[in-house]
């Protein structure tokens, strides 16, 4: 039957919303799916395609078809939501480790990023975000020296937004946002746990203050399987 394909999806889409395989866990193997639903290995391909494409599980290469957490967190992409704000959404299973601080002379490829001259610096603050016990989110901020003279571990732990709008009483207008997907570097590999996933969704910020000044450039770079990116739209007729 050619439709075969759509009951063992439907059936195991099913299971997997009543966690009857847990997230995490391990799919059966295609061999023991085609011995279990009598078919043939093509049809299991396809309703694993097909999970794969509604969220239900991630193939990872050398281990099998890995069933996802489908409690993900809602992540907004317009707007400005400081990482603090969105973590006390989350009861307190959020928190960040900062790995660097330091105040450096940006390379070319962050200069034309914040449209900087060869004498200006900036800060560089890299983040895990770590929700839940796992590392999933990895922010790499560049801010501007200018307009940001100092800044503390104890801030970059807390809220950088919190301490520039309250402390330095600077206003942060608008931000200019890019969304795309690759492959995680070394870094990532290092710094998140990626448990094999071979992709990371990157989103990329460009940070204005209220007198149209770029101030900052993020790299927020998120392990694909716990985030859903939301916005709202309306059609203007």
């Amino acid at each position: 039957m050619n439709n075969k394909y759509l009951t063992i999806y439907n059936e195991i889409a099913q299971q997997i919303e009543q966690q009857i395989f847990e997230p995490g866990s391990l799919l059966p193997s295609e061999n023991e799916l085609k011995d279990r639903y009598d078919t043939s290995r093509e049809t299991i391909r396809k309703a694993l395609n097909l999970l794969s494409q509604n969220g239900f599980i991630q193939k990872v290469r050398g281990k099998g078809s890995i069933v996802i957490d489908r409690s993900k967190f809602d992540f907004p992409v317009s707007g400005l939501v400081s990482f603090k704000e969105l973590a006390q959404k989350m009861d307190g299973k959020a928190k960040t480790i900062v790995n660097e601080l330091s105040i450096e002379k940006p390379d070319g490829y962050i200069k034309k990023q914040l449209n900087l001259s060869g004498n200006d610096e900036v800060w560089k603050i890299v983040r895990t975000r770590e929700i839940g016990g796992d590392k999933i989110i990895l922010d790499k901020d560049f801010l501007v020296q200018q307009h940001v003279p100092t800044i503390t571990k104890e801030i970059c732990e807390d809220s950088i937004y919190n301490y520039i709008e309250n402390d330095l009483n600077l206003s942060i207008s608008f931000a200019k946002k890019e969304i795309i997907v690759e492959e995680p570097t070394e870094e990532d590999r290092e710094l998140l746990d990626l448990e094999g996933f071979h992709n990371i969704v990157i989103i990329k910020n460009y940070v204005y203050l209220d007198d149209a000044s770029l101030f900052q450039y993020t790299e927020s770079r998120h392990r694909p399987d716990k985030f859903r990116f939301v916005d709202f739209a309306r059609r203007n007729v």
